[in-house]
């Protein structure tokens, strides 16, 4: 009794087809995990550089994401990041260090969640990490912006000004 009992636990004596395939990340999430890119701090004192420090209490995660940024030319020039998570959260971190890179500071702020966690292939329950990565790069525009005694123009405000 207690090993045919033990059998239906495991699922042992269940036909083949109700068996799911285990879930694993996608190779983009385990590359990014396994060799993420820009990792580092800048001096937060520096004028040219903003940081975005955002956190989600639920999970633990917590990313810090700097931009540095060509006064003249308000194009990104270089980012870096630190975080403390699951491997979604440090990949989604390393996307978004390498999808700034080179942009203007207003086309930064178009960068959404869902594109990060469809190139990462994130499954639901990891979907926070890719909202983590547009928060952390939208705080580090505002901290430039402030440093710099600019007001931010968010993306609503300006389709609200169309």
């Amino acid at each position: 009794m207690l090993r045919h009992a033990t059998k239906r636990i495991l699922g042992l004596g269940l036909a083949e087809s109700r068996w799911s395939a285990p879930r694993f990340y996608h190779e983009r999430v385990v590359d990014h995990y396994n060799n993420p890119r820009n990792v580092g701090a800048f001096d937060k004192n520096d004028p040219t550089v903003g940081t975005g420090l955002v956190g989600a209490p639920a999970c633990g995660d917590v990313m810090k994401l700097q931009i540095k940024v060509d006064e003249e030319t308000g194009k990104i020039t270089d980012a870096c990041f630190k975080t403390f998570g699951c491997g979604s959260a440090i990949a989604s971190s390393s996307v978004a260090t390498e999808w700034v890179k080179g942009k203007q500071m207003e086309e930064v702020l178009t960068i959404k969640n869902t594109e990060i966690a469809k190139h990462l292939s994130l499954p639901p329950v990891k979907l926070h990490c890719s909202m983590l990565a547009e928060d952390a790069i939208k705080a580090a525009v505002k901290d430039y912006e402030a440093k710099r005694g600019k007001p931010v123009a968010s993306t609503t405000d300006k389709a609200a000004e169309a």
